[in-house]
């Protein structure tokens, strides 16, 4: 009985591998390097999660979304956020139109949210009263118009971009809403030798566009395989004390949290790094999750759940910095 179960825990983390490689594999048909922000995008995508991609314009974050929905086969909705841009935009409003017997009633025309796969470009460039549109539908997988509820299709992902440098004429997003958000990608400048494949792609007639390999239904599928790999006892206790520590006030703290951290993360940091490090160990081919899935996934899950206090964003702390503190202090813990 045990082989049984070890054979079909073997056959089905294959598979995970094996349809997850094939979908990587059309997104890098348009996509040049960036594998890790790839792997993170579907280690959300896998958990049910959405992601927040930071980096200066022009490094493909656009580029890594169409590349994704291409590769699935799903849905696709691209919102650019400007100040102007209102709560109706986002979600959609009632319009008075005719019926079929040539009255006139209020008819809800559906707005660019309802979508699979939804880009909300510069998400820091638009209002607060805008922004909070999308906290529904995120959490809730459900947009509520005029006390009418509506259900959104799944798989359902929002991927939301912001550029970190300019900040004049943005409104940075509330810890509520970072805190919706599985993953924080830092997406950087690209290599010498893939600047030359860049440009050896987009200054020729290349045209090579993912196709689809992968279904709503599969995602759906491999998703609850996600949520079937067990996690040791031990092991939950090493992502708690990461997020316990993150809290200046807690034991299990280091020095500089203490000193520059306003606000620690929340039970949905220990959350995403349950989740996340579930599909981390499906990537590396094993049935149970290890404390070095959850040390690898740390940052990205962490970093924008980290506040900083006064002391720390004068002295231009980086949460990454405290999150490593965090992992090194409690490695021992979890061996």
């Amino acid at each position: 009985m045990t082989s049984e179960k070890s054979f079909d825990a073997a056959g089905a983390v294959s598979h995970f591998q094996e349809r997850l490689g094939a979908v990587k594999t059309q997104m890098a048909r348009s996509l040049v390097g960036q594998e890790a922000i790839v792997e993170g995008v579907l280690m959300c995508l896998m958990a049910g999660g959405h992601v927040l991609l930071e980096g200066v314009p022009g490094l493909g974050k656009t580029l890594l979304v169409r590349a994704l929905a291409g590769s699935l086969g799903l849905d696709f909705s691209r919102i650019q956020f400007t100040p102007d841009l209102m709560p109706a935009d986002v979600t959609g409003t009632s319009i008075i139109a005719e019926n079929e017997d040539g009255k006139r009633e209020f008819q809800f025309q559906r707005g660019p949210v309802f979508t699979n796969i939804l880009l909300a470009d510069e998400i820091n460039r638009a209002t607060p009263k805008t922004q909070s549109a999308l906290l529904e539908a995120m959490q809730e997988r459900s947009v509520t118009v005029a006390g009418t509820t509506y259900k959104l299709d799944e798989p359902y992902m929002v991927l939301a971009t912001q550029n970190p440098v300019e900040q004049e004429g943005t409104y940075p997003l509330p810890e509520a809403q970072l805190d919706r958000f599985l993953f924080k990608m830092k997406v950087f400048f690209p290599t010498l030798d893939e600047m030359m494949e860049i440009l050896n792609r987009t200054t020729t007639g290349f045209n090579d566009n993912p196709e689809p390999v992968l279904s709503s239904a599969e995602i759906l599928l491999l998703r609850k395989l996600v949520r079937e790999v067990p996690v040791a006892p031990h092991i939950q206790e090493h992502a708690l004390h990461l997020v316990l520590g993150s809290h200046p006030d807690s034991e299990y703290a280091t020095a500089n949290i203490k000193k520059f951290v306003r606000y620690g993360a929340s039970p949905r940091g220990a959350q995403a790094l349950i989740l996340a490090a579930k599909v981390r160990a499906l990537f590396e081919g094993r049935f149970h999750v290890a404390s070095e899935d959850i040390d690898f996934i740390a940052r990205p899950a962490l970093r924008h759940r980290i506040i900083l206090g006064f002391e720390g964003q004068a002295e231009g702390i980086d949460t990454d910095d405290l999150v490593d503190e965090l992992v090194d202090k409690h490695e021992l813990v979890a061996s």
